[in-house]
């Protein structure tokens, strides 16, 4: 594919997923701990023709200023979190990014912009799509709290550090 063609797909995708983004109404919050989550519903893909709604929690913590934890409540005892770094969940709302356990890539469906997420476990894989729209106002607040670079800035090293060392 041509440069050119390149960026005016990302120009069209960029243009639809803004105004998706001004569309939605729900804002991330603040839970107990000073960590801004997003409660949404992304689609387990089982088939080109059927998926299935399961509810999720997105999460940042800037105590963990480089990941973002997504919990999904899959009708288990016990939700399962998945915790990877959020620059790629940032990269991924633009273009597919990632490689082994976690893979990530905007597309479009139904006239929608949406992102995909490939996850893959010695426990199995599954494909999930979510409406791109909260995810990225999410994403923006986040941004806001940390941005990209000044994570250092809020870690406390030598905690970490210590605790890493007395194996907490």
């Amino acid at each position: 594919m041509a440069a050119a063609d390149r960026n005016e797909r990302h120009d069209d995708y960029t243009t639809g997923l803004r105004a998706e983004r001004l569309s939605y109404q729900e804002r991330a919050h603040l839970d107990g701990h000073g960590c801004m989550q997003q409660q949404l519903t992304v689609e387990l893909v089982l088939s080109p023709e059927r998926s299935l709604p399961v509810p999720a929690l997105l999460a940042y913590c800037p105590e963990d200023p480089y990941a973002v934890h997504v919990t999904f409540h899959v009708g288990q005892d016990s939700p399962v979190t998945w915790v990877f770094a959020r620059e790629l969940l940032v990269e991924g709302v633009f273009r597919a990014c990632g490689t082994g356990d976690v893979r990530i890539w905007p597309t479009r469906a139904d006239g929608r912009s949406r992102i995909c997420l490939a996850l893959s476990s010695p426990a199995g894989e599954a494909l999930l799509e979510a409406s791109a729209a909260p995810v990225a106002t999410w994403l923006e607040q986040t941004l806001r709290v940390v941005p990209t670079g000044t994570e250092s800035s809020v870690m406390d090293l030598d905690a970490e550090l210590t605790a890493l060392l007395d194996g907490e």
